[in-house]
Order: C-alpha cells, then sequence, then structure tokens
C-alpha cells in the first residue's frame, strides 16, 4: 500500500517501545476492512471506553478543522450510532486469522 495512503504513526507512539496497534481500518472497496487485536482486553467491555475515547478524539479533529462544535459533533456521533446500533446497514463478517497486523512503518 501506498505510503501517501498511510496515515502517520503519533511521535509519542515511535518513543514508546510497548506501544501496540490496537486496529487498522481502510476503505477498499466501497466497504471497511477491519483489523483488530481482540484479545487484547480480558474483559470485551474495554472496547466501548475504546470507542467512546475514539468518537471524542473525532469531535475533537473536527472542531479544530473547523468543521464543527465538539459537544454537537459527539451529539451527532451518537444520533448515528444508536440508529445503527437499532437498525444495522451491514452486518459485520470476518474470520479470526490467529496473526497481529504487521508492523508497517508510518501506518
Amino acid at each position: 500500500m501506498s505510503q501517501a495512503k498511510a496515515l502517520e504513526i503519533p511521535p509519542a507512539v515511535e518513543s514508546d517501545p510497548k506501544a501496540i496497534e490496537i486496529a487498522r481500518i481502510r476503505a477498499a472497496h466501497g466497504k471497511q476492512h477491519v483489523h483488530l487485536r481482540s484479545g487484547l482486553w480480558e474483559d470485551s467491555g474495554n472496547w466501548g471506553i475504546m470507542l467512546v475515547d475514539l468518537a471524542r478524539h473525532v469531535a475533537n479533529a473536527y472542531e479544530q478543522d473547523g468543521r464543527g462544535d465538539y459537544f454537537d459533533v459527539l451529539a451527532r456521533i451518537r444520533e448515528i450510532l444508536d440508529a445503527e446500533w437499532d437498525s444495522p446497514t451491514d452486518i459485520a463478517r470476518g474470520r479470526l486469522t490467529g496473526e497481529p497486523p504487521p508492523d508497517e512503518p508510518n501506518v
């Protein structure tokens, strides 16, 4: 994959020798392709914390680049999350590979 299409690794991550990738999401062929480290936490509820943290990062990014107010963006994310939760537009399918994502520079 072209490095131009990959996101940068944050500097704080590069300086931590214990850092690991939790999830990788790619858009290809009109669909999301997800590779995640499912065994990271014993309690699956921790994924809920991670997803809320991710939503807050998205809201922060939208506010920083002038596309919306932080709290308005969070409310919109939650509105669509609840709608998708109640009436999924797609069903997640995949398989467990047993292998963590490969380490790639600048991904």
